[in-house]
C-alpha cells in the first residue's frame, strides 16, 4: 500500500472520529440524553410567574441536577403556572415540606427549578405537590420598582 493511500485512510478515520465527537457533544449540550435512569417519579408545583422556564429545564437539589421539567400549564381557576417535573428515583427521599424556587444559572443563563429540602419525616411520592414555591424574579419589574422608588424619593 502506498504512503498516499495510508495518509488518505488516516485522514478519513480522523475526520470520522471528529464528526462522532461533535455529535456526542451536540447530544450532551441539547440534553437529549437527559437523566438516563428509567425510574423516575412525577411531582408538581404552582408558581405565580415562571418567566422563561421551559420544558426540559433542569430540576436541581444543592446544585445537582436530579430531574427535568416535563410540562408547564396554566391552572384555569387560580391562573397560576402548574409545573410538572420528574425526579430521578435515586432521590426518592425528598421531604414533603420542601420548597421550590425558579432561579437563573449565572447572570444570563437558563432558568431552572431549585428544590430546598425540608425536614418532614414523610417524602414526596408519585403525583406529590410541592406547596412552598418562590416565583421567578423578573428583572424588568425589579428595575421599574427601583426607578419608581427613586423618582418618589426625589419629591
Amino acid at each position: 500500500m502506498s504512503n498516499s493511500r495510508r495518509l488518505e485512510i488516516a485522514v478519513g478515520i480522523f475526520v470520522a472520529v471528529g464528526i462522532a465527537a461533535l455529535l456526542v457533544l451536540a447530544v450532551n449540550v441539547s440534553n437529549v440524553g437527559g437523566l438516563n435512569s428509567g425510574n423516575q417519579y412525577t411531582v408538581r408545583a404552582n408558581f405565580d410567574n415562571i418567566s422563561g422556564l421551559k420544558t426540559r429545564s433542569a430540576v436541581a437539589i444543592a446544585g445537582v441536577t436530579v430531574g427535568r421539567v416535563v410540562s408547564i400549564t396554566v391552572d384555569p381557576v387560580t391562573f397560576e403556572a402548574v409545573v410538572e417535573m420528574t425526579i430521578n428515583s435515586n432521590f426518592s427521599e425528598v421531604p414533603v415540606d420542601s420548597s421550590a424556587g425558579i432561579y437563573t444559572a449565572g447572570l444570563l443563563g437558563e432558568k431552572y427549578i431549585g428544590i430546598e429540602p425540608g425536614g418532614a419525616p414523610d417524602f414526596l411520592e408519585e403525583g406529590g405537590v410541592i406547596r412552598l414555591t418562590q416565583s421567578s424574579i423578573v428583572l424588568e419589574k425589579l428595575i421599574s420598582q427601583f426607578l419608581f422608588s427613586q423618582s418618589n424619593d426625589d419629591k
